[in-house]
């Protein structure tokens, strides 16, 4: 199937949003500028309000656009870069250190998403993802283990990069610009195997930052990220 006859196929409140999307991301529509009504839209795509306010109502709880009472729809301003946790590749912050950055791939393969991870994606459970297992050194020493899932819509050569030369997060911010990102920490005791690629007890309690990233209105990639406890620690400051 081209390009194309899959754009045909999607529901029509999706067109409708990845043709917001594509105009916020050439450009032609930043950060506070009000978009068209729904009623402009309603008439450019011949369809029903209803179709409309859906596509605007999901923009808006994805925090791609923001409604004001009277007022119209506006381009929201990107909260992402207000976190604690800059979206930002784990060799930048080890050579910020003046320290030597290398990874090694353990596994990189295509699986079905299963329903779980579907869920996450919003994605038929049949269909598949990329998945990648990547130990991360500094100096020489483990400091970071990389589970990630990748939709291959949006990164589609995902599988042929050398991991050895670049960061998932560096193939990605390229190939899916950052929209959105959520993310949580916990600490947890590793399992076997990612105890001793981290060459550490099972025992020991590991910091785990799991993270969704977002890319043209869909989850992007799902990242687990396990750093030995003892060895790591997160940072972050507000201007």
């Amino acid at each position: 199937m081209d390009d194309q006859a899959a754009q045909d196929n999607l529901p029509i409140f999706q067109r409708i949003k990845d043709y917001l999307l594509a105009e916020i991301a050439a450009g032609r529509w930043r950060e506070g500028d009000v978009i068209p009504s729904e009623q402009a839209l309603v008439k450019q795509f011949g369809v029903s309000r209803m179709t409309v306010n859906r596509a605007v109502r999901e923009l808006t709880t994805e925090q791609v656009l923001t409604r004001r009472q009277g007022s119209g729809t506006y381009v929201a301003q990107q909260k992402y870069q207000a976190t604690l946790l800059e979206i930002k590749s784990i060799a930048d912050e080890i050579r910020a250190r003046g320290h030597v950055h290398r990874s090694s791939l353990q596994l990189l393969e295509r699986a079905k998403a299963g329903e779980p991870l579907a869920k996450q994606f919003a994605l038929a459970p049949e269909l598949a993802l990329f998945h990648s297992l990547i130990v991360h050194y500094e100096n020489g020493v483990p400091i970071q283990v990389e589970d990630r899932w990748v939709n291959p819509a949006l990164a589609p050569d995902y599988m042929v990069q050398d991991f050895s030369a670049i960061t998932p997060n560096e193939y990605l911010m390229a190939a899916a610009p950052l929209q959105g990102a959520t993310y949580s920490i916990e600490a947890l005791s590793p399992p076997r195997d990612i105890a001793d690629m981290l060459a550490v007890d099972t025992r020991q309690a590991c910091l785990v930052l799991r993270r969704q990233t977002r890319s043209g209105g869909q989850v992007a990639s799902i990242a687990t990220m396990w750093h030995p406890g003892h060895r790591y620690q997160f940072a972050g400051s507000f201007a």
